[in-house]
Parts: C-alpha cells; sequence; structure tokens
C-alpha cells in the first residue's frame, strides 16, 4: 500500500465510531483512552478537564481566568507584531478551553474576562486594525453567546463587560 493509497482511505463518521465504541468492553475502551492521551496534547487536556474539571467548573473559570491573566502579564510590549501574536495565542488557548467546557455560560465568562483584559492590560487597538478586528469580533461572539442565555444571566453578564 502506497503513501498516497493511504490517504485515500475512508475514515468513517462519528456516528459509526460510537456504535462501534459500543460494542468494546471497559478495559478496551480504557486502553484506546490512554492512546489518544499518548497522542496529542489536546486530547490529554480534554481527558484532563473531563476527569478533574467537569464537575466543578467555577473552579475551572477560575484557573483559566487566571491563566489568561498571567498571559496578558507576560506580553512583550515593545512590538506591535509581538502583542498581536501574544493575543491570538492568549485568545486561542481561551477558545480550546471553552471548546473543552461545551457551555455557553463558560464561553460568555471567559470570553467577557478575555476582552477586558485586552482594555486592563491597555492593548493598543488604535495602533493596529488586526487587534481592534480581533477585539470587535470578540465583542459579537459575546452578544451572540449572551442572547442565547436565560435574562438574568445576560443582565450579570453585561455588568461584568467592561
Amino acid at each position: 500500500m502506497t503513501f498516497l493509497s493511504l490517504q485515500n482511505m475512508n475514515t468513517p463518521d462519528l456516528n459509526e465510531i460510537r456504535k462501534d465504541l459500543e460494542k468494546r468492553d471497559a478495559k478496551e475502551l480504557l486502553d484506546y483512552c490512554i492512546r489518544l492521551a499518548k497522542f496529542k496534547k489536546e486530547n490529554k487536556e480534554l481527558f484532563s478537564f473531563l476527569l478533574f474539571d467537569a464537575d466543578d467548573l467555577n473552579n475551572y473559570i477560575e484557573k483559566v481566568k487566571s491563566d489568561t491573566e498571567n498571559s496578558f502579564l507576560e506580553i512583550n510590549k515593545h512590538s506591535i507584531y509581538y502583542i498581536k501574536k501574544s493575543v491570538r495565542k492568549i485568545l486561542k488557548n481561551v477558545n480550546k478551553h471553552i471548546r473543552f467546557s461545551l457551555s455557553k455560560q463558560v464561553e460568555a465568562e471567559l470570553l467577557i474576562h478575555f476582552s477586558n483584559c485586552i482594555i486592563i492590560h491597555s492593548i493598543p487597538l488604535k495602533q493596529s486594525v488586526q487587534l481592534r478586528n480581533l477585539y470587535d469580533a470578540q465583542l459579537k461572539k459575546i452578544e451572540k453567546v449572551l442572547s442565547s442565555l436565560h435574562p438574568d444571566l445576560q443582565f450579570d453578564f453585561k455588568r461584568k463587560l467592561l
């Protein structure tokens, strides 16, 4: 079998994988999970979230916020290039944690915190169109997420936004 023919192999869809996994015993599933955790760092992080943090989302949110805050403190502000690069990296990390949680409340909380950090840490939005667009895009995402939440939560979250 050549490399080209390996690339053209059809990967089963998620539903087929789910059906096959339902037939497996617990030991086999455990082995699969361990292999997945070894294969990619993000898989290991997701397993870590599911095992240790999913039951206490408030604590998880605080850890991510703290990590985000520390990342903003470490930004090299000598060049707009490094600022843009760092802010995009921080946002990528925040979005990863949002994907892990699958919660609109967590998404709103973390995006609001990220946006507030941009303001608090004096990120020069006026000096960079890209940074301004990134910030505006996050505000739009926040509005979209808030619209899907209960009105009381919407009010609480809107008060947190600077």
